[in-house]
This record gives C-alpha cells, structure tokens and sequence, in this order.
C-alpha cells in the first residue's frame, strides 16, 4: 500500500499513525538479519493496540455520522466498518486477557464490578467498556453478532 502523495497533508497525525504502525510490523516480520520475535504479543502489546483500535473506532463513528446524511450508501459502508472494527476490537480485548500477566498474582480476568478500584492493567477494561457503550447506543445486538469466538467476557 503506497501512501497517496498530496500538494498538503490534511491529516499529518493520522498519517503518522498508519506510519508508525506499518514500521512496527515489519519489526515484527523476521528477516535473513533478524529472527522473529520470542514475544510477538504480551498484555502491554495488546493494551497499546487496543487504545489505537479503539481511537480509530471513535473516529470511523465520526465520519459515519457526518457522511449518512449527505451519502446514505457511503455512511452505510462506514457503518458496518465501524461494527466490523467493534468487534476486532473485543477480540483484541479478549486476546488480552487469555496472555498470563507480566507479574504472578495480577488481575488477569475482566471485572466490571471492581474497575473503580482495580490495578492498572485494567486500563484497557476501562476502555472497553467506554467505547462498548457508545457503540451499544448504535447497533443492536443482531448487528454486533459476527463471526467470532467470544470466551464469554
């Protein structure tokens, strides 16, 4: 995928973005000089993808909402991106939670009931819950069922 060229950039930081996260998979990809990784994905990995899936969910349900009224057919597309994007993103969440913690003993489960005054590491549950929230408000439960292998969390 070769970035388009433009006489000005109107969006630097999301382009910084897509940058920084091409450069990071192909530090993960293994060449003749470098082995593959040991580690791939640990709970910090995760997080941080997490927080950027969940930025680019909030702003894919921006332009939805800013496109259906002028475009209903391209605001439909972006719709189901934004589901498809959703659902990504719990898979993400839950990934994160079937990983051993970095230190013995950790909160390696979901709670909701004790977020307020959970450890650190639930960050991401905080997240998640915030962001499943909004996109409750605009699909139904139909549209949220896809193909996927939910562990129940």
């Amino acid at each position: 995928m070769t970035p388009h060229s433009h006489t000005t950039d109107a969006h630097p930081y999301l382009r910084a973005a897509t940058a920084g996260i091409r450069h990071h998979a192909r530090s993960l990809t293994p060449q003749a000089d470098r082995p593959r990784p040991k580690t791939p994905a640990d709970r910090a990995h995760l997080d941080v993808l997490h927080a950027h899936l969940t930025a680019l969910h909030q702003l894919l349900d921006q332009l939805t909402d800013t496109t259906r009224s002028r475009w209903p057919t391209a605001g439909r597309h972006l719709a189901t991106a934004h589901t498809r994007l959703w659902q990504a993103t719990a898979e993400v969440h839950d990934a994160f939670h079937t990983l051993p913690p970095e230190t013995p003993g950790a909160e390696a489960e979901c709670r909701p009931d004790r977020l307020p005054d959970g450890p650190p590491v639930l960050t991401i549950c905080h997240r998640h819950l915030a962001t499943g929230h909004a996109i409750r408000r605009k699909t139904t439960p139909a549209d949220l069922r896809g193909h996927t292998i939910h562990s129940g969390r």
